[in-house]
């Protein structure tokens, strides 16, 4: 291990890891204090666990290898799979069907940032043309000069009433 990198483990966590992965993912490469902020505005069940051992990372940072866990980022998170708790539940005639309730073993890896973390997102404001001139809409109804007709077409009524008890009856969805 380089004294620039900061490891802890969490082991044994109650979350199946596919579950697990899915807040890991978001928080890979972050910075701490990013990755901090987001495990505590997530409602999956592994983050608040997640935040517990990154904050247990961070003190191994500050007092243990006496870095700065400000400057520090994720350099590495991983998720493995734990041994499986296996339960039954009855099932049809007498049988019984294996339940299995998984486990995660997570590691987490702090490194100092160098300035090779990138911002994850960047926000690029548009370029507006100055030279596109904002067009008025058409006026609907507007008649053609030379011939004398207008260009919309005449709408069309939606309730066309026909008389008479046969046009009602097969107009109808369910008699």
């Amino acid at each position: 291990m380089n004294q620039t990198q900061v490891k802890a483990q969490l082991k044994h966590l109650r979350v199946a890891p596919r579950k697990t992965r899915l807040v890991v993912d978001i928080i890979r490469n972050m910075r701490v204090n990013e990755a901090e902020a987001n495990l505590l505005s997530m409602p999956n069940r592994a983050a608040p666990q997640i935040l517990k051992l990154l904050r247990s990372a961070m003190a191994n940072a500050k007092n243990n290898a006496k870095l700065d866990p400000t400057t520090m980022y994720i350099k590495e998170i991983r998720v493995d799979q734990g041994p499986k708790l296996r339960r039954w539940t009855p099932r049809a005639r007498g049988g019984g069907s294996r339940i299995e309730k998984k486990t995660s073993h997570i590691s987490i890896t702090l490194g100092v940032l160098d300035g090779k973390i990138e911002q994850r997102f960047i926000i690029q404001s548009k370029k507006i043309k100055k030279d596109n001139k904002i067009k008025a809409p058409k006026k609907a109804g507007k008649k053609n000069e030379k011939h004398g007709e207008s260009d919309t077409k005449p709408v069309r009524e939606k309730h066309e009433t026909k008389k008479g008890i046969i046009p009602k009856l097969f107009s109808r969805k369910v008699i």
